[in-house]
């Protein structure tokens, strides 16, 4: 059906749980996957009280360690995996990515890490789900992987 996948992560339970769950379709498919994790290009902070240096090196070690896990995940499982780290607008990226290595399927958390996007589904879910020219794959942060029958 899908031979890659392509799973997002910010680190956040829900796309743990997103990456979780892409593994393991990725083991039933026998495809491989892409990781993805996007440092937001556009400020949230625009002030001078937080470095904005301090806070580049701590987003891009989050997302080093959310794809660090899911290449451990995947190795173990005998999942080929390739991840990467982009600068950007986070749904551009995604849909970017989706395209240059021409993935069957996105999947994605349905929430992101910060308060405003867990408020509204998620900005960055919200447009990529819209704009996709691919299947989507939405996982709440509580669902179940995928399971062998």
């Amino acid at each position: 059906m899908y031979d890659s996948l392509l799973v997002a992560t910010d680190g956040s339970d829900a796309a743990t749980t997103a990456t979780h769950h892409a593994v393991s379709l990725a083991t039933e498919l026998d495809a491989a996957v892409y990781g993805l994790a996007v440092l937001e290009s556009r400020t949230e902070y625009d002030n001078a009280i937080v470095d904005p240096d301090e806070r580049e090196r701590k987003r891009r070690a989050a997302a080093e360690s959310a794809l660090a896990e899911l290449a451990d995940e995947a190795t173990a499982a005998g999942v080929p995996v390739e991840t990467e780290i982009r600068s950007g607008v986070p749904h551009e990226e995604i849909l970017a990515v989706a395209t240059e290595h021409d993935v069957g399927a996105v999947v994605i958390g349905a929430r992101g890490s910060s308060k405003l996007k867990r408020a509204l589904l998620g900005s960055t879910v919200d447009a990529v789900v819209r704009f996709a020219d691919r299947p989507v794959l939405v996982v709440e942060d509580d669902a179940e992987p995928v399971r062998s029958n």
